[in-house]
C-alpha cells in the first residue's frame, strides 16, 4: 500500500533541485567566463617594455662607430737603415723629451759616413789640382798675349820706318803695304789671344763652381748622415706616454719606418667611421654627440677623409671637453652626427617597436589594456623618436617589438 510523501521530504527534494540548478548555472557561467578569457588575447607586463610620451628635444642623427685617439700623437721614424739593437722604455711608460726609447745599430751608418768623408777629401784634392791646372793654362795664354803685344809694337815700328823711307824716296809702296798687312795680322792674333784669355777665365770659373757644388753637396750629405747617426738613439721630442714601440730586436728597419709612437694623453679626439651611403650628409663643423660609457660629450666634425675604403668613410671629431675623465685611449664610443634639431616636441623613447617609417602601429597601455593605435612619427636618433600626431603627453606606450600582435586591436595586460 502506497504512502503519501511528507511535505518535509518534498521541500528537501525541491531545495536539492534548486541547489543543483544554481550550481549548474554557476558552472556554466564560470565556463563561459573562462572561455571568454581564453579567447581574449593578453600579454604579461613583465614581457614588455613601456615608455611615456613626453615633451623634449629630438636631434636627428646619423649613427657612426668611433674610437678615442690622443689629440696629439708623434710618430717617431727610423732616420737610417739599420737593425733594432735595444729597447729602453716599455709601452705605457711616460717619457720626457730627450729620453732614449730605442737604440739602433750604428755600424753600417758609421761606415757610410767614413766613406763619404774620404770621398770629400778626394774632392777637395781634385779641386786644388783643378785650380792649379786652370791657372797654369791661363798663365800660358797670358804669356802668349804678351809676346804678341811685343810683336805688334815691333811691326808698328817697322811700318813707321817703311812709311818714312817711302816719303824720302828710299822705300817702295809695296814695302809699306806689306808692313801694314803684317801689322794687321799681328793685331788680329793679339785680339784672338785676348778673347781666348777671357773665355778661359769664364771656363775656369765654371769648372771651379761645378766642383765647388760637388764639394758642397757632399758636405751636406756628410752633415745629414752625421745628424741621422746622432738620431740613431731614438728619443721623444715631447713629453707623453709611449703607446707603441717596435719590439722586434734584431729586425731590419728602413729609413722612414715607424719605430715608436708617443701620445699626449691630456686631450683626446674621436676617429669615426660610417657607411659611404651617408657621405654626402657629412660636413666639417657638423655637431656630434659622442657617447662613452653612458656619458655624452658634444663636439664637431673637424675633418673628413676624401677617400672611401671598403664602403666606409672616416672622419675625425673634436670634443668640446677633450680632457673629460671618462676619456681613455683606444676606447670605443658611439658617435651621433646631428643633422636636424627639434625643440619642445612630443617624443617617445626609441626601441624595438620603431621600424623607421613615418606611420606606425603602437599599443597604448591604459587600465590594464593595450590598445592598438596608428601614430605619425618624425625624425629620430638613438634615444628618441619624434611623434607628430596620434599620441598625447603622458600616455604609456609599448616600445617592445609587437609584430606578433599587429592584427590584434586590443590586448589584456596581465600583471
Amino acid at each position: 500500500m502506497d504512502r503519501a510523501i511528507s511535505a518535509a521530504t518534498q521541500n528537501q527534494r525541491l531545495r536539492r533541485r534548486w541547489l543543483l540548478g544554481i550550481a549548474l548555472a554557476l558552472a556554466v557561467g564560470a565556463g563561459l567566463f573562462a572561455f571568454r578569457s581564453v579567447l581574449k588575447p593578453g600579454i604579461k607586463r613583465d614581457n614588455i617594455l613601456t615608455a611615456v610620451a613626453e615633451t623634449g628635444d629630438v636631434e636627428a642623427a646619423l649613427t657612426a662607430s668611433g674610437v678615442l685617439v690622443p689629440g696629439h700623437e708623434a710618430v717617431i721614424t727610423s732616420p737610417i737603415q739599420s737593425t733594432i739593437q735595444r729597447i729602453n722604455v716599455a709601452v705605457g711608460s711616460r717619457v720626457q723629451p730627450g729620453q732614449i726609447i730605442l737604440e739602433l745599430d750604428k755600424e753600417l751608418a758609421g761606415s757610410s759616413l767614413a766613406k763619404l768623408s774620404d770621398e770629400q777629401l778626394r774632392n777637395q784634392n781634385k779641386n786644388s789640382q783643378l785650380q792649379l791646372t786652370l791657372e797654369r793654362n791661363l798663365n800660358d795664354l797670358r804669356a802668349q798675349e804678351q809676346v804678341q803685344r811685343v810683336k805688334v809694337s815691333s811691326l808698328q815700328s817697322t811700318l813707321r820706318d817703311e812709311q818714312h823711307l817711302l816719303k824720302i824716296g828710299g822705300g817702295t809702296a809695296e814695302s809699306v803695304r806689306q808692313a801694314e798687312l803684317n801689322l794687321a795680322v799681328a793685331q788680329l792674333e793679339a785680339e784672338r789671344l785676348r778673347r781666348q784669355i777671357e773665355n778661359q777665365q769664364r771656363v775656369n770659373a765654371a769648372d771651379v763652381r761645378e766642383l765647388g757644388y760637388t764639394v758642397s753637396m757632399q758636405q751636406r750629405s756628410i752633415k745629414e748622415l752625421a745628424d741621422k747617426l746622432r738620431q740613431a738613439d731614438i728619443s721623444s721630442q715631447q713629453p707623453g706616454v709611449l703607446t707603441w714601440v717596435n719590439e722586434n730586436i734584431g729586425s731590419t728597419v728602413q729609413a722612414g719606418d715607424a719605430l715608436a709612437r708617443v701620445a699626449d694623453l691630456s686631450s683626446f679626439r674621436v676617429r669615426a667611421t660610417i657607411s659611404d651611403t651617408y657621405a654626402e650628409q657629412l660636413h666639417p663643423g657638423d655637431a656630434v654627440v659622442v657617447r662613452v660609457n653612458e656619458t655624452d660629450l658634444r663636439g664637431h666634425i673637424s675633418n673628413i677623409s676624401p677617400a672611401v675604403e671598403k664602403g666606409v668613410v672616416t672622419f675625425f671629431a673634436e670634443l668640446d671637453d677633450n680632457h673629460h675623465p671618462a676619456l681613455r685611449a683606444n676606447l670605443r664610443a658611439d658617435v651621433f652626427v646631428v643633422t636636424k634639431s627639434h625643440h619642445n616636441v612630443l617624443r617617445l623613447k626609441n626601441g624595438p617597436y620603431y621600424h623607421g617609417g613615418r606611420e606606425q602601429l603602437v599599443f597604448v597601455v591604459k587600465d590594464g589594456r593595450a590598445t592598438r593605435r596608428v601614430v605619425q612619427l618624425g625624425d629620430s636618433n638613438f634615444d628618441y623618436v619624434q611623434v607628430t600626431s596620434g599620441l598625447r603627453p603622458g600616455e604609456e606606450v609599448v616600445i617592445s617589438d609587437m609584430k606578433d600582435h599587429e592584427d590584434t586591436p586590443e590586448l589584456t595586460v596581465k600583471e
